[in-house]
């Protein structure tokens, strides 16, 4: 065997413990430990074995990575299924181990461990991927597979990751449909925190990453531990304590009863289960951007600016109309104009017509093609939005095909938004959505789909069993969506789900960005930009300019609010332009610029967020990856208790290069009451950059919804 193993990378270390025949547990796995001998390591084991206490197993209790009760673990256990009611519980022992090291070459992933892994008596082999990127993320994944001669139903895979005392509170995400993302916080506690996912989809009340960490972390302070389910159908994350002192994150897919039936010979692959950790949530971000971004198929050209039609137009589509907004949208510098719902057959409102993906020739006579040429004359390309998944029950292929819609059998489930589940593991189904996405694909030339999903699933049976399909609709949308994109290579997909009820990496393997949310009230989009950016870096959030009055709040913004918050994502349009004033125009056109001279720095540099005291006022920012540069936004969320707030701190630049701190057009000013005012540097100041982070500078005195840019630049 292996003994024992250290995986090192960007900081973080990894150490497993593969003596014996029993399956590797991880010893630890936080801050880089430096290198260390066999004997070392050896000792570090040692030091980890825990104590005979009364009452309790005569033999230590160890944690692996899928935990077993045959070893004595009685938490959560890492495998549960059976044999018809026997083989309930495994006693894997490992066969081989095989590592491979990386270190000279620019890949996503440094280090990869595979272990192979039998039960005798319960017929089962298993196949254990564990892996450490070059950015630092732990991530892994296990590979069931029957070997006997009768089914196996598997009833849950859980892989885990253990995390120390000192891991004291925890923190995870959770939300609904227009307000995504919101931060919730507690102890960690003996017992059980599961947060599990039974929506069809990753849901906009997700958990995204389940932190534990030091008491009091923050986005700069505090070790943390994170973890994330990159699985965008039913999933459950936890973290667990015992009272022998373990502490653990794990996580897997949601199985449905009986959705996992492994006849003789066949597999069951668990997705991805990432880990991060980090000094701060920004080192823990940062770990996840870093290997998002070295993927081969990461978007690496500038993300066009893009118009979305649907706040602007909803479904009142025709060809004057939308040239006139295209021409809006080209004069402002738009590079990408999207035609949301509301194109295909029978759609004039959300009540009909999701199935029927033909041009609805009533409202385009001669097809898109008229608009299209038109948006492309002007230099912009072309997107289409989908929603292949659902289905209205109004609707010529509901009428043709009622056996595609996902049910129990007997009995359909509640609409929702008036619609149904289309059932993509029927192969009929998912044939024939595969061929009207690539045909109008290709008679198109379309460059970007905006792939919606606007409903939970809810008694999602596949039929005609009526058995549980959530599984296997979930892999048939992966499928489908790379299928498309292997027959059109340069194709986007942006995941929607509405808005951002489908955003995690099992998706995003396959997808360029994510629409963060169906808000996009620059006040409300502060907070879900922010935490959806805990595990996404800007360049693949989806946000939006908006119109003056939010369509979902009805609040009034300034335009500088509403472009500046904007600024810090993939940049868009979602107002109608042709409604605008020419001075809005021509303001908007100034953000625009400057969001495309800012590309190149918010798109590859680390993104940095200041945990400063006064919660009415944030402070967040992107820092260039040579720390030459850096744009802040200072965001004055509402009045401060007191008054002028006090002075902010710059954090991520270089402490030794001294910088020229001063505001930053179009947002130098603020926009609204003259008493916003900016402080003494306001025509720049330089200061040590371990200044600017330790003691900062006095912060502008804003009235609430506004917010100023700040650039540092290395002098």
């Amino acid at each position: 065997m292996h003994g024992h193993l250290h995986l090192r990378a960007s900081g973080t270390s990894l150490v497993l413990d593969c003596t014996g025949s029993r399956l590797p547990r991880i010893v630890h796995w936080g801050a880089d430990l430096g290198e260390l001998t066999q004997e070392q390591l050896a000792l570090l084991v040692a030091a980890d074995s825990t104590q005979i206490m009364s009452n309790t197993l005569d033999v230590p209790v160890p944690l692996s990575v899928l935990p077993e009760q045959s070893a004595g673990w009685l938490g959560t256990p890492g495998l549960t299924g059976h044999r018809d009611g026997t083989a309930f519980s495994t006693a894997f022992a490992v066969r081989a181990i095989e590592t491979v090291e990386t270190p000279e070459l620019q890949a996503p992933v440094r280090h990869r461990v595979t272990v192979d892994a039998e039960d005798a008596a319960a017929r089962l082999t298993l196949a254990l991927e564990l892996e450490v990127t070059a950015s630092g993320l732990v991530r892994q994944r296990a590979t069931l597979t029957n070997q006997g001669a009768d089914t196996y139903t598997l009833d849950g895979l859980l892989l885990t990751l253990p995390v120390p005392a000192s891991a004291a509170e925890l923190l995870d995400l959770t939300g609904r449909h227009l307000r995504e993302r919101s931060p919730q916080r507690h102890a960690f506690t003996l017992g059980t925190h599961l947060r599990e996912n039974r929506r069809g989809r990753t849901g906009t009340d997700g958990a995204l990453v389940q932190v534990a960490g030091e008491p009091g972390f923050g986005f700069r302070t505090g070790e943390v531990w994170g973890l994330h389910v990159a699985w965008s159908g039913n999933q459950r994350s936890l973290a667990e304590r015992n009272p022998a002192g373990v502490s653990l994150l794990g996580g897997g897919e949601t199985l449905l009863s009986g959705e996992v039936r492994l006849a003789p010979g066949e597999s069951y692959t668990s997705p991805w289960i990432y880990g991060s950790y980090g000094r701060g949530l920004d080192e823990l971000s940062a770990r996840f951007h870093g290997y998002l971004r070295s993927r081969p198929r990461h978007p690496n050209r500038p993300r066009p600016v893009t118009l979305n039609t649907w706040e602007a137009v909803y479904f009142k589509q025709d060809l004057d109309r939308l040239t006139a907004l295209a021409d809006a949208a080209a004069e402002v510098g738009t590079e990408r104009f999207v035609l949301d719902d509301g194109w295909f057959l029978g759609r004039r409102d959300d009540h009909a017509g999701l199935g029927d993906w033909y041009v609805d020739r009533t409202v385009w006579p001669d097809g898109l093609h008229p608009l299209v040429r038109h948006v492309r004359s002007l230099g912009m390309e072309f997107g289409l939005w989908f929603e292949p998944e659902m289905v209205n029950p109004d609707s010529d292929l509901a009428r043709r095909h009622p056996e595609w819609i996902m049910a129990t059998g007997d009995r359909l489930p509640p609409l929702s938004r008036h619609q149904q589940v289309l059932d993509l593991g029927h192969p009929e189904a998912y044939a024939y959505l595969l061929e009207r996405l690539d045909a109008l694909v290709t008679e198109y030339r379309i460059d970007y789909l905006k792939w919606d999903h606007n409903r939970d699933l809810v008694e999602a049976g596949h039929s005609p069993s009526g058995g549980a399909g959530v599984h296997a609709q979930t892999s048939a949308v992966y499928r489908l969506m790379d299928e498309l994109r292997s027959r059109h290579p340069q194709l986007e997909i942006e995941s929607c789900s509405s808005g951002g009820g489908r955003v995690d990496l099992g998706v995003l393997e396959r997808t360029d960005r994510v629409w963060a949310s169906d808000c996009i009230d620059a006040l409300e989009r502060q907070q879900i930009q922010r935490w959806t950016g805990l595990l996404l870096p800007p360049e693949m959030i989806g946000a939006h300019v908006g119109s003056p009055v939010a369509h979902t709040t009805g609040r009034t913004h300034t335009l500088d609010f509403r472009a500046g918050t904007a600024l810090f994502g993939h940049l868009g349009i979602e107002w109608d332009l042709t409604t605008a004033t020419a001075e809005e125009r021509a303001r908007l056109a100034r953000w625009v610029a400057a969001y495309k001279e800012l590309r190149p720095l918010l798109f590859a540099g680390t993104v940095v967020r200041a945990d400063h005291p006064d919660p009415a006022l944030w402070v967040h920012g992107v820092v260039a990856e040579d720390r030459s540069r850096a744009v802040y936004a200072l965001v004055q969320l509402a009045t401060s208790v007191q008054s002028p707030t006090g002075r902010v701190r710059l954090p991520g630049l270089d402490d030794d290069a001294v910088y020229r701190v001063a505001p930053l057009a179009p947002g130098a000013t603020a926009e609204g009451p003259t008493s916003s005012v900016l402080p003494w540097w306001a025509d720049g100041a330089e200061l040590p950059g371990r200044a600017l982070a330790g003691f900062g500078v006095q912060a502008p005195t804003l009235y609430p919804e506004r917010l100023v840019l700040v650039e540092a630049r290395r002098i």
